[in-house]
């Protein structure tokens, strides 16, 4: 079975930004609501993102990796899709823009399992959905 890791660059406040370099040569699943075709070789065109990504996490093979796109982030949480967040949160404020976790999302909790600064003050966050959380409730500080 394969795991579904997604990686998402925000700012202070929220706003998810694209990343940086190159991506590696394993497929490319793009999933639009909008594109007819794909200009581009190698890749593969997906309307039903639930049922393609259930799919392809069902197959034995490399870990599936998602960058960027809060849309499809927020709808692989709905659908309980993604095993690990990778967070990077950039000292930053914007103000404007797409949030990762903006108006329609859905409540989950996380198990944070790792936490990093870099030099530059970027924090890195790893993170595993862990189903809906306790309102009202707050972990005690350690």
């Amino acid at each position: 079975m394969s795991r579904l890791t997604m990686t998402a660059f925000v700012t202070l406040d929220g706003i998810m930004q694209a990343p940086g370099g190159p991506l590696n040569r394993l497929p490319k699943y793009v999933a639009s609501r909008t594109l007819d075709r794909l200009e581009w070789s190698g890749s593969v065109l997906v309307r039903d993102v639930r049922t393609e990504v259930a799919r392809l996490k069902a197959k034995d093979g490399p870990e599936i990796q998602v960058h960027g796109s809060p849309g499809l982030a927020q709808t692989l949480l709905a659908h309980g899709l993604i095993d690990e967040l990778h967070l990077l949160e950039f000292p930053v404020v914007l103000g404007t823009g797409k949030r990762l976790f903006g108006s329609g999302t859905q409540p989950t909790a996380f198990e944070v399992t790792s936490t990093q600064t870099t030099s530059r003050g970027v924090v890195i966050r790893t993170l595993h959905p862990a189903g809906r959380p306790v309102l009202g409730a707050a972990p005690p500080p350690q």
